[in-house]
């Protein structure tokens, strides 16, 4: 079995859109899991400059998988250790909630293994 490490990371900016309903962050924080393949998730790491709490989603074909709330000014990690397999032909997302008018810069992480 071979394996396939992946990660959706990067220092991205944000304005805050509301609570509502999450919105993407940047195109790179999506993965489109192969036809065949199973991704299995090992852990999220993110941090956020603004002064408001915000939440990153985790979403797997549109549906909301995890969240990930980082405090105002200050950082997460949560060790997912596989915590359930996403099968092929899934489409992974990190999206963001945070309140109209908040800003500021998100720095995630999200560590992945494919076989």
């Amino acid at each position: 079995m071979t394996l396939k490490n992946l990660f959706l990371q990067g220092i991205f900016p944000f304005d805050g859109a509301g609570l509502e309903k999450p919105v993407p962050i940047h195109s790179q924080l999506s993965h489109y899991v192969p036809d065949g393949v199973i991704n299995q998730t090992l852990y999220f790491r993110g941090g956020n400059s603004s002064p408001e709490l915000v939440t990153v989603v985790l979403m797997r074909d549109g549906i909301p998988m995890r969240y990930f709330p980082i405090g105002a000014k200050s950082d997460v990690h949560v060790p997912l250790r596989v915590v359930e397999d996403i099968e092929g032909g899934s489409l992974i997302e990190l999206l963001l909630l945070a309140d109209k008018g908040v800003g500021g810069y998100l720095v995630v992480d999200l560590g992945m293994v494919e076989h």
